[in-house]
């Protein structure tokens, strides 16, 4: 019994290491992997894991994200404050993104756009691609030219969960400020609402808008992820107890509370598996963050590489693009990302 009830996370906590960094590249390498099907067929659907599991191995793996950025946010937020807090979110967010933004669509888009130079750079669709990836992270905007005998022609297919991610970094804040930090239960309130509205969804309209259940996972997950922190002196952490919930899942799989259930385990396990004592013994933490920079490029690098070699099917291209895509990662941690979180300590300073 007390193996199953293990530590608990404010004692794993304290303990020197944890995995977030490692669990947040193979996350992000789950995503390059996923997408290497949709990139070449254009079908969601002919990615293994969807069909077994309900999501794809992406998906997975933004739900994984959602859970550590909620976790690690609100404690962000507990530990620091409000302005430390929006100063580092901004600075993680922002640069990376605007950086990717114009490398895609002022380097990759005029080397492969079919038209002429002079007529992409005047095309204002190029503007238009620019500015809605920038201010509402929109992934369903094209290039003139680029992509577009591809089977999905987005370049930044990624971007959307960034929206969600920004709305949950608000919500933190708007929560910090009106003292929902000192108030625990209340958010926890706010959670079962969310998880209410979940399985309502699975039971009245399972198949209904995809766009719902985004809607509705990703805000959970993050949520049960800062939850998870705010309780952090009840909440246990136990391998055995992580094999339990997979197999009640399974158990689960034919109802509708399976979803709903994967979300709430997807938080909890993620975090068994950056926390737990027996598997924080040893050091893992990279020595650069690759995570984000590997969430943004790979997609375009992917479609990239089909553009170019579309009969080498998507098994062929993954591997050069994968590799191309962690080589861009890392140029984009050290010449932009961590540069930009080294402002942090000047600008709080200055506040």
């Amino acid at each position: 019994m007390t193996r199953l009830r293990g530590a608990s996370v404010a004692q794993a906590l304290t303990g020197p290491h944890n995995h977030f960094g490692l669990l947040r590249l193979v996350l992000a390498l789950a995503v390059v992997v996923s997408h290497a099907f949709s990139v070449a067929t254009g079908r969601v659907e002919d990615e293994p894991w969807a069909q077994s599991t309900g999501f794809t191995l992406g998906e997975h793996a933004v739900n994984g994200f959602f859970a550590i950025s909620g976790f690690l946010v609100t404690m962000s937020y507990d530990r620091r404050g409000w302005r430390d807090y929006l100063v580092a979110r901004t600075l993680r967010i922002a640069p990376g993104l605007i950086a990717a933004t114009l490398v895609v669509a002022l380097g990759l888009g005029a080397a492969l756009t079919r038209l002429d130079l002079g007529a992409y750079l005047a095309d204002p669709q190029l503007r238009r691609f620019i500015t809605g990836t920038l201010t509402t992270f929109k992934s369903a905007s094209a290039l003139p030219g680029v992509f577009d005998r591809n089977p999905l022609p987005f370049p930044m297919g990624t971007v959307w969960t960034l929206k969600y991610e920004t709305l949950c970094y608000l919500g933190v804040l708007v929560g910090g400020l009106i003292g929902l930090m000192a108030r625990p239960r209340l958010a926890l309130a706010a959670g079962g609402l969310l998880l209410v509205a979940a399985v309502a969804r699975e039971v009245v309209a399972p198949e209904g808008p995809k766009g719902v259940e985004t809607a509705l996972r990703l805000p959970l997950i993050f949520l049960a992820g800062g939850l998870i922190y705010l309780f952090r002196e009840r909440v246990r952490l136990s391998l055995p107890g992580l094999a339990l919930v997979l197999l009640a899942l399974v158990l689960l799989s034919p109802t509708p509370l399976y979803k709903p259930a994967l979300y709430l385990a997807t938080a909890w396990g993620v975090l068994v598996l950056a926390l737990d004592p027996l598997l924080t013994r040893w050091r893992s933490e990279p020595s650069a963050d690759l995570s984000y920079g590997v969430y943004l490029y790979g997609w375009p690098i992917q479609q990239a590489s089909y553009a170019l070699f579309p009969a080498a099917g998507a098994l062929m291209l993954f591997w050069p693009a994968l590799i191309v895509t962690v080589a861009v990662a890392w140029l984009s941690w050290h010449l932009v990302e961590k540069p930009a979180l080294g402002l942090k300590r000047r600008l709080i300073a200055a506040a």
